[in-house]
């Protein structure tokens, strides 16, 4: 079940929790793939991913944000031209093998045609391509709450998230759980949010942050050639198996 637009806005633009959600999401990302890394690629967001993209407007050669129809568009970005498009949640207007990053947030989790979806995602990077999945995280407290959008859709461990995109010939690159603050606007937490990312990010043993962030390369398989995929040890001989010419016996008068 997709979120509504309206809510997921609400919740990233208008919420002081949606907006530190934001930040601590999107540095992450930007540790990861640093703006002058995608200059003249083709970043492209899916589900609502647009709150991260932002840093790679002035550098990308083109940023698309992709919204599935069951979810509802909003323009974005503000003030700019829009690059947000509605799109069928497992057909997307893209060519084959044009992006060059991709992200997605609140799309896996909420989908009821995933292993579609992740298709689709193979089908549109290019070779090298990279993707990033942000999934609620099944042990953390960001998806017990339904205050925040992680606490809809299905949620991961880490090891379902690597099995299902390993199912879909994506192999994981790096892997990190964030958001380790509770889902609570109490000012004690708030003050304590940077404290506990960085405790959470130097003591993997605690991975139980409210996101699982999974950083993925397109797998593509070396093409097989027709024929024989191995030598012929013992190749064959047109004259094998004839004997030699024999002489013919001497006869006695």
């Amino acid at each position: 079940m997709h979120l509504d637009v309206l809510d997921l806005r609400n919740f990233y633009y208008r919420s002081a929790l949606g907006r530190a959600a934001q930040k601590v999401i999107r540095d992450q990302l930007v540790e990861w793939w640093p703006a002058s890394h995608v200059q003249g690629q083709t970043v492209v967001g899916y589900g609502f991913a647009v709150p991260l993209l932002r840093p790679y407007l002035p550098d990308a050669r083109r940023v698309i944000g992709l919204m599935p129809g069951p979810q509802g568009v909003m323009p974005w970005p503000a003030g700019q031209p829009n690059v947000s498009v509605l799109c069928e949640e497992t057909l997307w207007p893209l060519r084959t093998g044009q992006v060059d990053r991709l992200v997605l947030m609140h799309g896996l989790e909420t989908s009821e045609h995933a292993s579609a979806l992740l298709e689709e995602c193979w089908r549109t990077l290019g070779p090298g391509g990279r993707a990033v999945f942000i999934v609620p995280n099944r042990a953390g407290l960001w998806s017990r709450s339904d205050a925040t959008p992680f606490g809809y859709g299905r949620p991961y461990s880490l090891g379902q998230l690597e099995a299902q995109l390993k199912a879909h010939r994506f192999e994981t690159e790096k892997a990190i759980s964030a958001l380790y603050r509770p889902p609570s606007l109490r000012r004690g937490w708030r003050r304590s949010a940077a404290l506990l990312e960085k405790a959470g990010r130097y003591m993997p043993v605690f991975n139980t942050g409210g996101v699982l962030m999974v950083e993925a390369s397109k797998q593509v398989a070396a093409p097989t050639r027709p024929g024989l995929t191995s030598a012929v040890k013992r190749p064959l001989r047109v004259l094998e198996g004839i004997g030699a010419p024999v002489p013919e016996p001497s006869r006695r008068n």
